[in-house]
């Protein structure tokens, strides 16, 4: 069964990255590269916005370590401001609307994974679309130089802990299965009426 994965990095805090840090915060270890390395899901769809791809695709001009098994793996672009042939390897862009095409391609069997690209994200988890919710968290906190704030703008979602592991000592991965929630869960919940606070998108659908 087809299923979409939203896939984060993350400090503690809630920012994709901090100004004036390096990338991943300085703090990517042998175990981690090793797990991107065998790249979990190689065989799903890459999802992304245009300011990921502009940013991932200039890493791997520069050689970042991890960008060589994305290259490898089908990719979809979506974007109204890029223009085709895009440079990236295996890589196609869409204009259309990305919560239609992502429910088409689900429908169709195909298996999808988000890099970065917060706000696409949030419209998938919003249209009820994703099905595995996964943060990577480094143990830094960023209040002072934080940027891309990742939640800012999210509903109600509720996580169940799919797994857990720990990377090099330090990094923790965190799979959940996401329920959106049209407001706070509560007693009232079981009896409120459908669209009232408490009813819940079940995930995937």
């Amino acid at each position: 069964m087809a299923e979409l994965l939203v896939d984060f990095i993350t400090s503690l805090d809630g920012y994709g990255a901090a100004e004036g840090w390096p990338g991943l915060w300085g703090m990517g270890g042998p175990e981690y590269f090793a797990w991107l390395g065998d790249q979990p899901e190689a065989d799903y769809t890459v999802l992304m916005g245009a300011n990921t791809y502009r940013a991932m695709s200039g890493l791997a001009a520069e050689g970042e370590e991890g960008t060589e098994s994305l290259a490898s793996m089908p990719t979809v672009v979506f974007s109204r401001s890029l223009t085709a042939p895009l440079s990236w390897p295996n890589s196609s862009l869409v204009a259309e609307d990305a919560v239609e095409a992502v429910r088409g391609m689900k429908d169709s069997g195909t298996s999808m994974r988000t890099i970065g690209s917060l706000a696409l994200c949030r419209s998938l988890l919003k249209a009820g679309l994703v099905d595995r919710f996964r943060v990577v968290v480094f143990p830094v906190i960023n209040g002072s130089t934080g940027q891309e704030r990742i939640y800012d703008g999210y509903p109600d979602v509720r996580l169940d802990l799919l797994t857990s592991r720990t990377f090099d000592g330090r990094l923790q991965l965190l799979e959940y299965a996401p329920t959106v929630l049209t407001g706070p869960p509560g007693e009232q919940a079981d009896t409120d009426p459908p669209g009232e606070p408490g009813d819940a998108v079940p995930a995937g659908a």
